[in-house]
């Protein structure tokens, strides 16, 4: 195949001319607004060397974008999502979205060898490869950088033995990904036999890479932070910060001593802000463009008239492809564990043009396993076809991991509680991806169980899980609001589930498992005729259901869009004593809907029916506490049927930028409707408690933080203060 002509190449009688881009984080943004100005004043690019964000602005530009689509690109990027290394909660699998319902913490530990296992950065950056590899397609098939619309060069460091490493060939998103590899927030990135991460520790303002591409001149773009005067190192972050400037300053200072005084050095004022504020995208482009336009004289003696512009755009476009037909499907040197997966889901695209969309779906449905740091793939070629070469990663914490949850409530009355929960998951116990499951739980609820989670096969969806626990647990009984004695019910469960998963989204299951224990009364008076319940009884119980499950919200914790909705039937069998057999239905929903990227409506409707009337108190619905009639105390209702419907809306009023510590914060309000019966035929409107709430939420790394206030219809208050989940 010809070579396409670079759409840089100079005309012989202007200079050519090199952008430098350097490194800084978010603040690197500001190199969007730069290059608007210079496309603004039609001065060609011939040659671009970049570092770390400046690496990946300008390969983006180097591969024929404009710079309306990169800032188009750094706008649709949900960076809290991508700096916390997860797939977006709505293309996690099933069992991995219930897994976030009870275990709060969202950083997994990994076991090696018995040990724990941390990973080599706390971000993988799996989110972001997709990205741009989604972006770089079109020259995918380009292997030197010099063949680019724009020729150019990434640089990174070799973790091993500290030297620059200039990137020129190869595949250009993995040189991006290399190069914005921050020691200790992204994971090094193998390439060539090298450890590779973020270039702006040896050079950050690679003025020598872009005059050795052979031009006669360089814009200049340094975005590096600044240092910090004595009163603000106050932290060990700070200072830590400040060191790593030091380090990065003095070969940057070095570069720039020599530039020529035909040169150009363009230093937008972004002052102290952060390398991580990648929400203030408008502050940083604007800031970026007027410091370019205040060098405009300068930099229009370097344009060139409309026509030869046109024509130099015109040419950037031409090396830029569409997605070849795939030939062929390899497994990259290291991802063999993984090949009969990789050979199950992308065998049906031999033959086909590449679709980078079906591409993503694929990606979605393995990574969406958990299994996984990064799975990601490269168009190559051998002889005359193209192939997909797949590179899937498996966890350098795991396979095996422990994840933790935490639960903490105090209702400024002297009533407050704790849980402490631990999941140990031991995952490919099977060929076709089975996983091995133990919980324990300490606090008011105590609670030891394992399960084997068995598919048939790796993505037919269909499964068998047998489990066995052991619990128990604290439930308080009430009278209006004050609580006249609390019952502690140990139980002893084993069953076996079977049932199918629809993608991602949806389950149904059914199983059998036998249960028996007893409850006790510990607090209250055995002998108060109050007491609806026992003071002690035991139960056995052979209990047989069904349930479907369907989930797409994008939060378990603050939902902004998708839909969770639970319908179980239950038929509870008695094998102890005489009484009644009895059945069960109950259901939950919730639909979440944003607009205006901060304001979040959700409908929240749950209920239950109790088909044959039972003196236990397990089988009863429990109403009262946040969110769940939120001027009453919690379970301060018991009922066989049960209703209620939560209107709540909420609003981001923090940004939450990316890392674990800079985390969202939501003002919100609900109203609610609701009660429970003791006959299906008292539920009627004029009978419902009608409730409200204030509250302010924090999604902090550990769960959501809630402090509330809740009002009832009857003249209640209560008070909320806990670490937990809410609806």
């Amino acid at each position: 195949m010809a070579q396409q002509p670079s759409a840089a190449a100079a005309a012989p009688h202007r200079l050519r001319i090199g952008l430098v881009l350097s490194g800084g984080g978010a603040r690197g943004m500001a190199h969007v607004g730069v290059l608007k100005v210079l496309e603004k004043l039609h001065v060609p690019i011939d040659a671009i060397a970049g570092t770390s964000m400046g690496a990946v602005v300008g390969g983006l530009y180097a591969s024929g974008l404009s710079p309306e689509q990169i800032e188009a690109t750094l706008r649709s990027i949900n960076w809290q999502e991508a700096f916390r290394d997860r797939p977006p909660r709505e293309d996690l699998t099933l069992r991995r979205k219930q897994e976030d319902e009870n275990f709060l913490v969202k950083f997994p530990i990994g076991i090696k060898g018995g040990r724990p296992a941390l990973p080599m950065g706390l971000i993988e950056g799996q989110s972001l490869m997709e990205v741009l590899r989604r972006l770089t397609l079109p020259v995918a098939r380009t292997t030197s950088f010099d063949d680019l619309p724009t020729p150019f060069r990434a640089v990174a460091t070799d973790l091993e033995t500290g030297q620059e490493v200039v990137i020129g060939s190869g595949d250009l998103t993995s040189a991006m990904r290399a190069s914005l590899s921050a020691p200790g927030v992204f994971a090094p990135v193998e390439r060539g036999g090298r450890m590779l991460i973020d270039g702006g520790i040896s050079d950050n303002v690679p003025v020598d890479v872009a005059r050795a591409m052979g031009v006669d001149l360089v814009i200049v773009v340094d975005v590096g932070f600044p240092l910090q005067p004595r009163n603000r190192l106050n932290s060990v972050t700070a200072i830590s910060n400040q060191m790593l400037a030091i380090l990065m300053r003095r070969k940057s200072q070095q570069e720039l001593a020599h530039l020529k005084p035909h040169d150009i050095l363009i230093t937008p004022p972004l002052g102290d802000t952060s390398s991580f504020d990648f929400g203030n995208v408008n502050r940083l482009l604007g800031v970026g463009a007027a410091a370019a336009w205040k060098m405009r004289d300068r930099l229009a003696a370097l344009a060139v008239d409309p026509q030869q512009y046109a024509v130099y755009q015109e040419g950037r476009q031409a090396p830029r492809l569409p997605p070849p037909r795939i030939d062929f499907v390899k497994v990259q040197t290291g991802s063999e564990g993984n090949s009969q997966s990789i050979e199950k889901l992308f065998k049906d695209m031999v033959g086909k043009r590449l679709d980078p969309d079906a591409v993503g779906r694929r990606i979605t449905t393995l990574y969406g396993e958990g299994g996984l740091d990064t799975l990601d793939y490269r168009v190559v070629r051998h002889d005359d076809e193209y192939g997909l070469l797949v590179d899937a990663r498996g966890n350098s914490i795991g396979p095996n991991y422990v994840r933790f949850g935490l639960s903490l409530q105090d209702d400024f009355e002297g009533d407050s509680s704790y849980d402490a929960a631990m999941r140990y998951v031991m995952s490919d116990i099977t060929r076709t991806g089975g996983e091995w499951v133990t919980d324990a739980k300490i606090g008011q609820t105590e609670l030891l169980s394992t399960e084997v989670f068995l598919p048939f096969s790796q993505f037919s969806g269909w499964f068998v899980m047998p489990h066995i626990s052991d619990q128990s647990s604290n439930l308080p009984f009430l009278q209006g609001q004050s609580e006249r004695a609390q019952y502690r019910v140990h139980t002893f469960d084993y069953g076996l589930d079977l049932g199918k998963q629809f993608g991602n989204w949806g389950e149904i299951r059914t199983g059998i498992y036998r249960e028996e224990g007893h409850s006790r009364l510990t607090i209250g008076d055995p002998n108060d005729p109050r007491l609806v319940f026992p003071p002690f009884q035991i139960f056995g119980n052979r209990t047989y259901f069904v349930r479907l499950a369907y989930d797409t919200l994008d939060d378990v914790n603050f939902p902004h869009f998708g839909e969770q909705a639970d319908l179980q039937w239950s038929a509870v069998r008695n094998v102890v004593g005489g009484a009644p057999n009895s059945n069960q239905v109950a259901f939950d929903f919730l639909a979440a809907h944003t607009w205006g990227e901060r304001n979040t409506v959700a409908l929240s409707l749950s209920g239950g029916d109790t088909l044959n009337r039972v003196t236990d108190l397990r089988m009863e619905f429990p109403l009262g506490g946040f969110l769940d009639l939120s001027g009453l105390r919690q379970y301060s209702l018991y009922g066989p049927h049960f209703g209620i419907g939560r209107l709540l809306f909420y609003r981001q009023i923090g940004r939450g930028g990316p890392g674990y510590l800079d985390v969202p914060v939501y003002l919100g309000a609900s109203l609610e409707a609701g009660n429970v019966w003791q006959n299906m035929s008292d539920a009627r409107f004029d009978n419902l408690h009608k409730d409200a709430s204030l509250f302010l939420g924090l999604d902090t790394f550990l769960g959501p933080v809630y402090l509330g206030s809740g009002f009832d219809d009857h003249g209640n208050q209560a008070f909320y203060l806990f670490l937990g989940r809410t609806f």
